[in-house]
């Protein structure tokens, strides 16, 4: 070594050298610690949405062209849900009920905003949402993706109970930076300018949240606008997929190949803080996949997004809780998305009171032992307007899609709902008629009329007339 060392003694620069070394042992020791003091606090809440995916759309699902190993690691390490639900085939509906944990027709934000929601657009002010929740037990908040939910004041994403934000408000939203639009990526409430691929961005920036707030709980929520329209993506995604010869095909699994990345650093950066092992971590999708638009496959369902066939409904569900929730364990019994508020609670150590009248339950007592039969609701409802409606009563289910009489199907053995029953079992169809009209008959008027047109639910009931299927974009 030579004599001096950047104007140091030989002396000097072995002492400061080793000083930091030794405060650099001592900074990991500390951040050990840290780490297992956690360990042994309230959960982190990780929630990870993707946007308009299908059933099929990740390889532990079936998917076959395109690798989703950070998905996939999630269900391996954790319980993945072959009959997990949404309340709502259609983007902003679906995220009404999943931040409050009711159904949110029960609050009138039945569809996604026309031009006609004007300022009423917005989850409900008297509805309390989970950050919100969360937050009242001590919890960091941060939100980065698409909110989808109000675009006005007090009823932005920082008025709704999140600390941070980073995304933007609307449905949909470019993701390069050159392509020209109207609507603004925002930090809070100010626009900022991004020149990242947005899922990218959106990755970067959930990761840097659990980086600033690993000393102390936290809920994290991360929906992505992928693989919603328009379709983009970059080379370096691109260029994993030469076999795949159709371009929008190419383009979508670059998409999703973008946001297993995303996943996989979210998840990596709770593992490399220690956290992970305290994180309670749930992962779906918005919706079912709108198969001509983003080649999104929802087999072996029947139906796309916008509908309440099983495709339009039914999505990739998984639970990862080490120590809590088995794992690789899959489980078929129905479910839905409205039980994430009420367990994030639970997990958190909070009491979840009558009076908050949710419609989900605590999943994780009820996935955590030997019984897998039975299901942690009974019954599953859906209403998206006056043509629309469908119950789930264990493997039964009622279906009104866009018809004047209903169709009944046993999912447990046609999962495609091929072949109507309902000429042979009336005395199940009447049942079930009855208890989806009980259900209805508990709901708004929806506070704004769906978007591209304005059909009504039927008042008190659910014998409505028939008409065209509901349109749906977001």
């Amino acid at each position: 070594m030579p004599e001096r060392e950047g104007g140091l003694s030989r002396r000097q620069f072995l002492t400061t050298a080793a000083a930091g070394a030794a405060a650099a042992f001592v900074s990991c020791r500390v951040a050990a610690r840290s780490a297992t003091a956690r360990a042994a606090g309230p959960p982190n809440v990780v929630l990870i949405l993707a946007d308009d995916l299908g059933y099929n759309g990740v390889g532990v699902q079936g998917c076959t062209d395109i690798p989703t190993p950070s998905i996939d690691a999630i269900a391996a390490a954790g319980t993945r849900f072959t009959s997990g639900y949404v309340t709502c085939p259609v983007c902003s509906p679906t995220r009404a009920g999943l931040m409050t944990g009711r159904y949110q027709q029960r609050f009138g934000h039945e569809f996604n905003p026309g031009p006609e929601a004007g300022p009423e657009f917005g989850i409900a002010r008297d509805e309390v949402l989970l950050p919100e929740r969360l937050r009242s037990l001590g919890y960091a908040t941060g939100m980065f993706g698409k909110w989808h939910l109000g675009d006005r004041e007090g009823f932005l994403p920082t008025d709704r109970g999140f600390d941070e934000f980073y995304g933007f408000l609307g449905g949909a939203h470019q993701y390069i930076a050159r392509q020209a639009t109207a609507a603004p990526i925002l930090r809070g409430t100010e626009p900022v300018e991004e020149t990242r691929y947005l899922t990218d961005a959106i990755a970067a920036e959930a990761s840097d949240f659990i980086q600033r707030h690993r000393d102390r709980p936290f809920f994290l929520y991360v929906p992505f606008n992928a693989v919603h329209t328009p379709m983009q993506a970059v080379r370096k995604y691109v260029t994993r997929f030469p076999g795949i010869a159709d371009q929008k095909r190419r383009t979508h699994a670059a998409m999703l190949a973008a946001m297993d990345d995303g996943i996989g650093r979210i998840v990596g950066t709770l593992r490399d803080r220690g956290l992970e092992d305290n994180t309670l971590i749930f992962f779906l999708s918005d919706n079912g996949g709108p198969t001509g638009a983003n080649t999104s496959s929802n087999a072996p369902l029947r139906g796309v997004k916008g509908q309440v066939w099983d495709g339009g409904i039914r999505i990739p569900y998984m639970i990862q809780w080490k120590g809590h929730v088995p794992a690789g364990k899959v489980d078929d019994r129905p479910l839905s998305s409205l039980d994430i508020h009420h367990t994030a609670v639970v997990a958190a150590g909070g009491t979840v009171a009558p009076e908050w009248k949710l419609d989900g339950v605590d999943l994780v007592p009820l996935i955590a032992g030997d019984d897998t039969t039975t299901p942690p609701q009974q019954r599953l409802f859906w209403r998206f307007g006056a043509n629309q409606k469908a119950v789930r009563d264990g493997d039964m289910k009622l279906v009104w899609q866009a018809t004047e009489t209903p169709a009944l199907y046993d999912l447990a053995a046609d999962i495609g709902e091929s072949r109507d029953l309902s000429a042979e079992q009336p005395e199940k169809v009447d049942e079930l008629r009855n208890v989806l009209d009980e259900w209805n008959a508990e709901l708004m008027e929806p506070r704004w009329q769906r978007q591209g047109g304005n059909a009504r639910p039927a008042a008190g009931n659910v014998r409505g007339r028939a008409g065209r299927a509901e349109r749906a974009t977001g």
